[in-house]
């Protein structure tokens, strides 16, 4: 996914800036045991009903008409990416890799590039807010030393820079090194790029499934090499993406589409516990 390479770019951008100048799963019921006539009356009281005869031989309901049945799977993947890129807003949920390293994220994003969330890499964890064109960043120590170091940043350089940004938001605003690479993060259209026309193109239809209790066609592509893309749709209201799951190749994931066209609220970090980028290199916070 290129979408993987936008969110890697989020996890070590700020080192870049401080070197450059400053499928579901199905749980099975199992069927009641039978309770031996010898155990006591109690047990036998409590012990679920025998079902009669005549209710274990009703017909299961009918399941609900398919809603995609007259299309070939190249036709709903086109249905799912128009409706998938019109929403206004969406929850990405998941993992991806990218240069090797896994990355896990949360992110709520809208058609105004803004965005919050959460992404951990290499045992850190950072938190990422963008709104009116400013992009925040705050993370832990871990984070901030495994994003600086994949850098090549001398370990004095990062024993000070953590320093300066230690507890506080990092204020990245446009024009700055690493303001495009973390704009693209928030960018609801861009995360969706990979949904362009060839790859949504030879595709076949795999057995229906559920993401989140919502009944979904299933979608799957295999390339040669052994990487293996599968597209869940939701079967129920828009034919929305719900999940994506890239097996095999370079760039293995897995991410949940939720909360579709619901508001996504960003907070401004108050001013005092934030540390402008075009400091750092000054040496001072503020």
């Amino acid at each position: 996914m290129a979408s993987h390479r936008k969110l890697r770019a989020a996890a070590v951008v700020c080192a870049v800036v401080a070197v450059a100048g400053p499928a579901p799963a199905v749980t099975w019921a199992a069927a009641p045991a039978a309770v031996p006539a010898s155990a006591p009356a109690a047990v036998q009281a409590s012990a679920p009903a025998a079902v009669p005869a005549w209710v274990a031989a009703a017909p299961a309901p009918a399941p609900s008409p398919d809603p995609f049945a007259n299309l070939t799977p190249d036709e709903i993947a086109e249905r799912a990416v128009t409706a998938t890129q019109s929403a206004t807003s969406l929850r990405m949920t998941g993992r991806v890799v990218a240069d090797g390293e896994p990355l896990d994220i949360d992110f709520a994003v809208n058609d105004r590039q803004e965005c919050t969330g959460v992404m951990k890499i290499g045992g850190g964890t950072a938190e990422l807010r963008r709104v009116d064109d400013i992009t925040y960043m705050k993370g832990d120590e871990a984070f901030w030393r495994v994003s600086m170091a994949s850098q090549g940043m001398p370990e004095a350089q990062i024993d000070a820079t953590i320093e300066l940004v230690k507890g506080r938001w990092l204020k990245i605003a446009p024009g700055q090194a690493g303001s495009g690479d973390l704009s693209g993060v928030c960018d609801l259209k861009g995360l969706l790029a990979d949904l362009d026309e060839e790859e949504r193109t030879g595709l076949v239809r795999g057995p229906d499934g559920e993401v989140d209790d919502t009944p979904v066609a299933t979608l799957v592509k295999k390339k040669t090499g052994g990487e293996t893309t599968t597209v869940s749709v939701s079967e129920e209201g828009k034919p929305y993406i719900l999940k994506m799951v890239k097996a095999g190749g370079d760039e293995p994931g897995s991410m949940l589409l939720s909360d579709y066209d619901k508001p996504v609220d960003v907070t401004v970090p108050p001013a005092d516990e934030t540390v402008d980028l075009s400091k750092l290199d000054q040496g001072t916070a503020a």
